[in-house]
């Protein structure tokens, strides 16, 4: 034998030891039919979480505003608005208070519990969040 046919003899071996068989082709694609979908139900929970979370910061956000104002009212004597709905980037929430009298005021200052929930539907879920404080007529005092 020559040198130029056993070295393509050779060539001919390495050739098919480097090409794949159908059946390692068929188990690649096989797993990639598995893995993507996964993959992609992955990615879209975690877009779902992260606009869960958005929204319970813009309401959290929104109801210590409101809850503010609710405080602000109440310290000047003044009867504030209990109900309302807010809009934040086109997502709306409603929101309800309630002022009652202190269960604990021993100072006969007529200080105020103040309880805000926050309510929005997120999907199909109904979605809260209550925020507290307390606050006394500052005028009245």
């Amino acid at each position: 034998m020559t040198a130029l046919s056993s070295q393509l003899a050779i060539g001919n071996r390495q050739s098919a030891i480097r090409a794949f068989t159908l059946i390692e082709v068929l188990v690649t694609l096989l797993l990639i039919g598995i893995v993507i979908p996964a993959i992609m139900h992955a990615i879209t929970a975690a877009a779902a979480a992260g606009n869960s979370a958005r929204h319970r910061n813009d309401a959290a956000a929104l109801a210590n505003s409101q809850l503010a104002s609710v405080v602000l009212a109440v310290s000047l004597g003044q009867t504030p608005n209990l109900t309302g709905e807010l809009e934040q980037d086109g997502f709306n929430y409603y929101w309800q208070a309630t002022v009652t009298p202190w269960n604990q005021d021993t100072s006969s200052m007529g200080i105020q519990d103040i309880d805000l929930t926050m309510k929005w539907t997120e999907g199909a879920h109904a979605e809260s969040m209550t925020v507290s404080s307390l606050a006394y007529n500052r005028e009245g005092a």
